[in-house]
């Protein structure tokens, strides 16, 4: 992966939005800092995150994290969480897990492949035959087969 000159983190894009002030930003931020790791590989100058709240510390109140990241699809994810604590972290997650599998779907096909490669495996000394398991009975795979 190549690097990026000016990699984007939580408190260089993250914008409040409704329902939340600037004072709460900071707070904010922190809670949201362990994504810097999954946006480090994109641009601060093209990525931006707001995130809002609509009826907040009411029942029924709504989380919603945006995520715009140039040259790809808008994210967006809500919680309903009635603690805004946790519905701050499950929006956090939730875009985490989103940004895994954006990333995962462009990666190209040769990456992928390498994956499915399997390891080769180190020789044996023979001086840890005890350690070796023993192989399986091939008459019970026949008998599992049949």
């Amino acid at each position: 992966m190549s690097a990026v000159a000016n990699p984007a983190t939580v408190a260089e894009c993250l914008r409040v939005g409704a329902g939340f002030s600037q004072g709460d930003r900071n707070w904010i931020a922190e809670q949201f800092a362990t994504l810097d790791a999954r946006l480090a590989s994109f641009h601060a100058d093209a990525t931006e995150l707001e995130v809002s709240v609509k009826d907040r510390e009411a029942r029924g109140q709504k989380v919603t994290l945006e995520c715009w990241i140039a040259g790809r699809q808008k994210i967006v994810t809500t919680s309903a969480e009635e603690d805004l604590h946790a519905a701050l972290n499950d929006v956090r997650d939730d875009l985490r897990r989103r940004l895994n599998d954006a990333k995962t779907r462009q990666e190209p096909r040769h990456n992928k492949h390498l994956r499915d490669i399997p390891q080769p495996q180190s020789e044996l000394n023979p001086a840890d035959d005890e350690e070796q398991i023993p192989a399986a009975d091939p008459s019970r795979a026949d008998a599992e087969t049949a």
